[in-house]
């Protein structure tokens, strides 16, 4: 038995995909260095390799491969089964490669895997005919399954969408969610483990990207992972011991200088942060580190642990400064709390990179207004604006589509980064748009001139010598660029 796990190629003129390993799939120009780890794809092919099934990983996407050279990795490797990994903004994509996989290899079976919620529908098996499998939610242990059934009956595989003996799709309902500490390391040797980059506060690369824990007790609406991938709020965190353990692996096998713990939510339950950053500091594991975490469930002590285990710098999603949107989306955080949070984190020297997102429901200028004052209020070390974007299968998918508050299905257009797929009562498409534009340009105006002033003896010696080139230098500091990574 074979199997062949990818990322195949997703590219535009002057852009580079994200889509495996990421909650948030999109473009990134070609410049950018962001790449993030395909979790699920190297879980995946550590659980079958480890079960004595003959496998092959290839992140196209992290290798800057061209999908003439992917295919031809497929096709040179033969495998019995090949599963992709595919997001629902690169969904057009993904079927037309799905079909070229399948006219290269006709005897090969083809499942889609990842965050794309029409595909669990026994229906997209209809829609799409060379298709013979698709997984839903978590797919590490159903894969598995799966290879060590291929010839035989489906029925009894949880998470699978399939056909029956008579032709007729079905689906076996989700598998549970696995035990974390159940998986192997990821299966790291099969990547460009060099090429994967997310460096909050500029820690130092090569870096690693780990998992600590999956999931998030919190509801969200517009949060995809938990509702697609999860299908709940269920929260499960690994041992500490085996979380350090592996990092230690990571850093004497590849050289890595930091690591970032990618987490949905990192800081979750005091108690067990306490304990992994206690193993840190036992290991005298000598990096520094990063993590995505929540505003509010980061008390002094617990920032105070972190950072006496090496913690440089933390992602905190805040996304909008009216109380009462964070209310009615089910983010459930209390804005005192998390000003208090970040006070904290950059009293103690921590960088602190915030989020936020325009167009959530009940979003007006006004409280456009107030989520821009609150980003400089809070003053952040980088900060990501995004335009809520409803993945299907979410909360704001369903509440939007009630309203008539979607106004495209191109899901290309679906990655939040310069385009609104929504409206609100209040706002028009263009209007959030806008807002995206001027308070991504207004922040880098902020940070430009700041350095411009703390650096102002120097600027103004290279501006005497070099007016034009310094004049273009400030013109593209005002373009937007919006800082990627958190959702």
């Amino acid at each position: 038995m074979k199997v062949f796990l990818g990322n195949a190629p997703w590219a535009k003129k002057g852009f580079k995909g994200v889509r495996a390993g990421s909650r948030w799939p999109h473009f990134e120009h070609c410049a950018s260095p962001y790449m993030p780890f395909p979790f699920f794809l190297s879980y995946a092919a550590a659980l079958l390799k480890k079960n004595g099934v003959e496998v092959l990983l290839v992140d196209a996407i992290a290798e800057g491969m061209d999908e003439e050279a992917y295919f031809t990795k497929i096709a040179s490797f033969m495998p019995d089964l090949v599963m992709h990994e595919v997001s629902t903004a690169s969904i057009v994509t993904d079927l037309r490669q799905g079909k070229k996989v399948k006219e290269l290899l006709p005897a090969a079976k083809l499942a889609f895997c990842g965050a794309h919620d029409a595909m669990f529908d026994p229906a997209f098996l209809d829609q799409h005919p060379f298709l013979d499998f698709s997984i839903e939610g978590e797919y590490e242990f159903t894969v598995l399954e799966l290879a060590q059934n291929l010839a035989g009956p489906k029925e009894g595989i949880l998470g699978l969408v399939y056909r029956g003996a008579d032709g007729a799709p079905r689906k076996n309902g989700r598998r549970p969610l696995a035990k974390l500490d159940d998986l192997p390391w990821p299966a790291r040797e099969f990547l460009p483990m060099m090429n994967y980059w997310d460096n909050p506060g500029g820690i130092p690369s090569p870096s690693l990207q780990v998992h600590a824990s999956r999931g998030c007790p919190f509801t969200c609406a517009f949060c995809s992972w938990p509702q697609v991938m999860y299908g709940g709020n269920k929260y499960r965190a690994r041992d500490p011991k085996d979380v350090v353990r592996e990092i230690v692996h990571c850093r004497d096998t590849y050289g890595f200088k930091s690591f970032y713990f990618d987490d949905d939510t990192f800081n979750i339950g005091k108690k067990r942060i306490l304990a992994l950053c206690d193993e840190m500091i036992r290991e005298n594991l000598g990096l520094p580190w990063a993590a995505m975490a929540r505003a509010d469930t980061a008390d002094a002590e617990m920032l105070a642990k972190m950072k006496e285990a090496g913690l440089v710098s933390i992602k905190y999603g805040v996304e909008s400064g009216e109380q009462k949107i964070l209310d009615d989306c089910g983010k459930r955080l209390d804005l005192a709390v998390a000003r208090e949070t970040v006070r904290e984190t950059k009293r103690l020297g921590i960088k602190c990179h915030l989020t936020f997102t325009f167009g959530l429901p009940g979003e007006t200028k006004e409280t456009i207004r107030k989520t821009m004052a609150l980003a400089e209020e809070l003053d952040p070390d980088t900060v990501q604006f995004s335009i809520a974007t409803p993945y299907p299968g979410s909360r704001l998918y369903r509440q939007l589509s009630e309203k008539g508050h979607i106004v495209s299905a191109d899901f290309s257009e679906y990655d939040g980064g310069n385009r609104a797929v929504i409206r609100t009562d209040a706002l028009e498409p263009r209007d959030l748009e806008e807002a995206l534009r001027v308070a991504t340009t207004l922040w880098h105006r902020k940070r430009f001139v700041s350095r411009v002033w703390a650096n102002r003896g120097h600027f103004m010696k290279e501006f005497a010598k070099h007016p034009i080139a310094s004049l273009r230098a400030v013109g593209g500091i005002f373009l937007p660029s919006p800082s990627r990574g958190a959702k």
